[in-house]
């Protein structure tokens, strides 16, 4: 577990997604931020026993977004902990099965597009255990220190969390603090702001203007979704150049024209860049299934010619 801040820890779930622990500023108190993959809920309780005490349980469970990486363990968590679940408003319809997410666009290129393609699309149901973050303030509940903010792109009611005492940023997955595209640099926490989610940003330009939003901040300790803990000088001057000279990716089903939503769910889907990785791996099969058959058959004939009995 590092710490991010005073008050403020980061715990790694199989080294890919982080959760926070975060105090409220009264003695025992505490507020969890995100809930990782399904089945981190032993980890996450056996965490929040070691930094606080044994039995303890947070005032309320918030996720930044509902994507399966953020709120696997959120049902498992709430239950046993009998606290309420937390998230914007427009993240509730994906949270309560009334809709589903913009596909992910394996189209966009790079590793973490390829699985993508093999990554579930249906969330575990918090219909019952999740209520709206409410809107008309802007402190998150029980974080009365802190301020949130809506940041989309990558989930419609995505949102970050901000404290101007020490300028403590907790970004979600409006970007990252490790390349996402390399497998090595995840699994090693490599630290390097840097684009975050690329198959799952529905939106290009909103992603865009969530990192700007949050690089005027100029925070000075960055926790995200995924990579590990930046401060001082390297996290305010590196969430600068990502937003200075953001990259947009070269191709992709959302790069010209983005998914739409609304409180209801999509309401907008452009149609699917065509992916080609199908086509070619049933050209790969048929070559194989091919040489295979080629193989026997050869093999075959010279099997029954090597024990031909002589006439």
């Amino acid at each position: 577990m590092d710490q991010v801040a005073a008050g403020v820890h980061q715990l790694r779930i199989k080294r890919f997604v982080n959760v926070y622990f975060v105090e409220t500023g009264t003695p025992g108190e505490w507020v969890l931020i995100d809930t990782g993959l399904p089945g981190s809920h032993k980890e996450i309780i056996a965490a929040a026993d070691e930094l606080f005490y044994p039995g303890t349980h947070p005032e309320a469970i918030i996720l930044t977004h509902g994507h399966l990486d953020h709120m696997g363990s959120a049902k498992e968590l709430a239950q046993h902990w009998n606290v309420p679940v937390v998230a914007h408003p427009l993240e509730l319809p994906y949270l309560t099965g009334r809709a589903l997410y913009p596909p992910s666009d394996p189209t966009v290129g790079g590793s973490l597009a390829f699985m993508s393609r093999f990554f579930p699309t249906q969330l575990p149901n918090l219909e019952g255990l999740v209520e709206a973050l409410p809107l008309d303030d802007e402190h998150p509940p029980h974080l009365a220190q802190w301020r949130w903010l809506h940041v989309p792109g990558h989930a419609p009611g995505q949102i970050a969390l901000f404290r101007l005492a020490d300028r403590t940023l907790l970004g979600a997955d409006a970007f990252a603090t490790t390349n996402h595209e390399s497998i090595p640099a995840v699994l090693l926490g490599l630290p390097e702001i840097s684009v975050a989610g690329a198959p799952f940003n529905y939106d290009w330009a909103q992603c865009r203007r969530s990192v700007e939003t949050l690089a005027d901040l100029e925070p000075q300790a960055i926790g995200c979704g995924h990579g590990p803990v930046i401060t001082g000088p390297k996290a305010t001057a590196g969430l600068r150049r990502l937003a200075d000279h953001y990259q947009l990716p070269t191709q992709g089903r959302y790069l010209h024209d983005p998914a739409r939503t609304d409180a209801s769910g999509v309401e907008h889907l452009p149609p699917p860049a065509e992916d080609k990785l199908p086509r070619q791996a049933a050209v790969v099969g048929v070559s194989l299934l091919l040489a295979g058959a080629a193989w026997l058959l050869v093999g075959g004939k010279r099997k029954v010619k090597r024990y031909k009995r002589p006439v």
